[in-house]
């Protein structure tokens, strides 16, 4: 167990405590986030000269879903937030200095959505737009925001020359009251605004080729972390951030049951029905961890070998991450419909979990078909689609 797994289970009270708290607030509470930065999660896939840790991804993601276990707004932006070390730390060596040279527990939000549009300009771009679900975004001082290239009359060329664009704080502005949802409240996925900021070209990044590996090679070389796929990566974030929010729902059903007793006074935990619900539960979760973590590992020690990783890996990775997400939420669906009544009052926190696995759910990344079609097309045809993420 990585030591900042460890540190997470030894404050699992803390973090089912202020999860509430979060909740209430429409954004991750100011204890929780100085606690994540304690135990060092964010910085796990960050640049060592950064006081970083460039841990083993699987460390990484395990301590995601650790922490989402016990508190799903902890776990939602652990990992979407705690992936963008990743993509960073294969950059122009100018930006990791401008966002962790004074503090190497600077945190940045997204979105990467192409909602923006950037005019070139001399030196970089004049970019502009409006993003929803910037998680965590109160407690980030730099953004990266997906935006795409235009002319000087403002036209998007064909194809789109899409980009991520690095901003910091005083280059945004955070709509306040733009998140009022019926899960992952917490995670205080707001609203951001960009009105003509200036974008020196170095702080983007060309998604084509952060893609394709591209920035890893010319500032990474030779490193088996950032050498892995951000099409992996970053869908990988949020499937461990579900799959923790899954894990901490199956057993707040379990300790639900164990004192649980019918109106005709009979103890559910003795019920063959909830028994089997359970049994198929744990074992379906058992079963996408372990695919989940053993992919990942599989990967990264392909990449420490030198391998160079193909698009019908990553695809098939991918297909595996949505699968188990899928398997294990339909387990939870089922384990759901044998609670009873009394599961859907507010003071039960199994209903918290349930209602933020399915927010989790409707992510882009947790979406399965696409994934399943471009990996079929890939497996029987050799041409994948060029707009999936792997």
């Amino acid at each position: 167990m990585h030591e900042v797994t460890r540190q997470i289970r030894d404050h699992a009270g803390f973090f089912r405590e202020h999860a509430l708290e979060s909740d209430r607030l429409g954004r991750l509470s100011d204890a929780e986030a100085q606690k994540l930065r304690e135990v060092g999660l964010i910085r796990m896939l960050q640049p060592r000269m950064y006081n970083g840790m460039e841990a083993h991804p699987a460390d990484f993601f395990e301590a995601v879903m650790e922490v989402g276990k016990y508190s799903p707004p902890a776990g939602w932006i652990a990992g979407v937030v705690g992936v963008h070390p990743f993509e960073f730390g294969q950059l122009d060596p100018r930006v990791q200095q401008e966002v962790w040279g004074e503090d190497p527990d600077t945190w940045t939000a997204s979105p990467y959505a192409p909602l923006g549009r950037a005019r070139p300009v001399e030196g970089g771009f004049i970019f502009s737009g409006h993003w929803s679900f910037s998680s965590g975004t109160d407690h980030c001082n730099w953004a990266v925001l997906g935006g795409m290239v235009t002319d000087q009359e403002g036209n998007v060329g064909a194809p789109p020359e899409v980009r991520h664009f690095i901003l910091p704080r005083s280059d945004y502005e955070i709509l306040a009251d733009s998140w009022q949802v019926m899960g992952l409240s917490g995670s205080g996925s707001k609203d951001v605004v960009v009105r003509d900021a200036f974008i020196p070209e170095y702080r983007t990044v060309v998604a084509e080729k952060m893609q394709n590996g591209w920035y890893s090679r010319q500032y990474q070389p030779g490193s088996a972390l950032y050498a892995l796929p951000f099409g992996v990566m970053f869908p990988g974030a949020i499937a461990a951030s579900t799959l923790g929010i899954c894990e901490g729902a199956i057993e707040q059903f379990i300790e639900y049951t164990r004192g649980r007793v019918t109106g005709m006074g009979a103890k559910t935990a003795q019920d063959p029905f909830h028994i089997e619900a359970v049994s198929v539960a744990l074992a379906d979760m058992s079963a996408s961890r372990r695919q989940f973590l053993g992919d990942i590992t599989d990967m990264y020690d392909f990449a420490c070998d030198g391998g160079q990783i193909t698009m019908s890996m990553r695809l098939e990775v991918r297909r595996n991450q949505v699968r188990a997400v899928r398997r294990v939420v339909d387990a939870i669906d089922n384990l759901f419909n044998h609670a009873g009544g009394h599961s859907i009052w507010l003071d039960q926190p199994m209903q918290r979990f349930w209602r933020d696995m399915h927010a989790a759910m409707g992510h882009v990344c947790n979406v399965a078909e696409p994934m399943y079609l471009a990996f079929g097309q890939d497996f029987f045809s050799g041409q994948a689609p060029a707009s999936v993420l792997a």
